[in-house]
């Protein structure tokens, strides 16, 4: 794991399988750091950056990680040493953390013990529950919070990824994280859903770390990485955020306040139809859970009707936008085209020099010239 990267954890927990995310951390100066300190840097830059002195040292068979603490006292992260065990180095199948005192050998705490008898065991390798728990000491002692400005982009991006792959959020009072489906029994279904979310948090470019047994060889690599629905509407927002003049704001918003075709028109069709579906399931609960399905995608859809009006009072203001008139001229145009529709739109707009085009394409056409959405935004792999 690169420190500035997020780390996505799959692994077994009872009988559920578990993803849980850690944040990224600092890149630290490693320059005349030792092979054994590069090996060891998951641990000792997060560590540092709660202030910590941080040395790696060979202990009784394998190398340990000694960070002090301003009291005096000292962590010991070690991997199993008698027996030594066979490990790639930095990531043995179990941790044991003490806490102990130089001129205080009545100070004896142990913090974390993944070992297989300890109360840890069934965490066992994991380097985000080690840091965790150590995480969770270090505030009950008093010391400085890491830097967390990282944290919610990363996780939340990683989040999304977790989503579109079909896990199931949980949220805690202290942690939270992503399991399989509750029914999803079958090993290979499990092992299906695993691959394509760890496949998936590759093309993101996160870091994964999984146990291969929760993996499908057979399946086929994914395909090229294309844009999600998303983020083809992410683009939208770009083109509202470098707007000018309001006619290219009520642009990009005429797509999402479109009638009949329009992206909010899509998402309250799409909802209204999954309670149908939900709704004939066959469990006592499901007629309740339709019925509610419906109800918000009324308040939706009342919603989409007040934004549409507000579109028309925008497009009625027809002006330059006083903040954003220089910005044009500074503006960048993005890597992605516009969709047709709005690059249409855009075309007319009297604030720049465009060619007029000849007439708008149709639906059919637009919906075509759309690029397709990456797997992530489809059903299976």
């Amino acid at each position: 794991m690169r420190p500035d990267q997020t780390l996505v954890t799959f692994q077994s927990e009872g009988t559920h399988v578990t993803a849980r995310t850690s944040e990224p951390f600092i890149q630290e100066d490693t320059v005349g750091a030792s092979e054994h300190e590069h090996q060891y840097s998951h641990l000792s830059a997060p560590l540092r950056q709660r202030g910590l002195a941080c040395t790696v040292e060979y202990g009784l068979s394998d190398y340990i990680v000694h960070a002090e603490l301003p009291d005096g006292s000292a962590l010991i992260i070690s991997p199993p040493q008698e027996p030594p065990t066979d490990h790639p180095p930095g990531y043995p199948e179990s941790w044991l953390v003490t806490r102990g005192h130089p001129d205080d050998f009545t100070l004896h705490e142990v913090i974390y013990d993944s070992e297989p008898d300890g109360p840890h065991a069934r965490h066992g390798g994991s380097v985000p529950r080690l840091l965790a728990a150590i995480d969770a000491r270090l505030d009950q002692l008093g010391l400085p919070p890491r830097s967390k400005s990282q944290r919610p982009a990363q996780e939340s991006a990683a989040d999304a990824v977790l989503h579109r792959a079909g896990l199931v959020p949980v949220v805690l009072f202290r942690e939270r994280f992503h399991r399989l489906p509750s029914a999803m029994t079958d090993l290979v279904e499990q092992r299906q859903m695993v691959t394509r979310a760890v496949d998936m948090l590759h093309a993101e470019g996160f870091d994964v770390s999984c146990d291969p047994d929760l993996l499908d060889p057979s399946r086929p690599p994914p395909g090229d990485h294309r844009l999600s629905l998303a983020d083809r509407l992410g683009h939208l927002t770009q083109s509202i955020q470098s707007a000018a003049h309001t006619s290219e704001a009520v642009a990009a918003l005429s797509e999402l306040t479109a009638p009949g075709d329009g992206v909010l028109q899509r998402v309250v069709e799409s909802l209204n139809t999954t309670a149908d579906w939900w709704e004939g399931l066959g469990a006592p609960a499901d007629p309740h859970y339709a019925h509610r399905l419906r109800y918000i995608t009324e308040k939706l859809d009342s919603y989409a009707l007040e934004i549409r009006s507000m579109r028309g009072d925008l497009a009625d203001r027809h002006t330059d936008h006083p903040d954003r008139v220089q910005a044009r001229v500074d503006r960048v145009a993005p890597e992605e085209p516009a969709a047709p529709r709005v690059a249409a739109a855009l075309a007319v707009s009297p604030t720049g020099r465009r060619t007029i085009p000849a007439g708008l394409p149709s639906a059919s056409a637009v919906r075509t010239a759309l690029p397709p959405a990456r797997p992530s935004s489809a059903p299976g792999r």
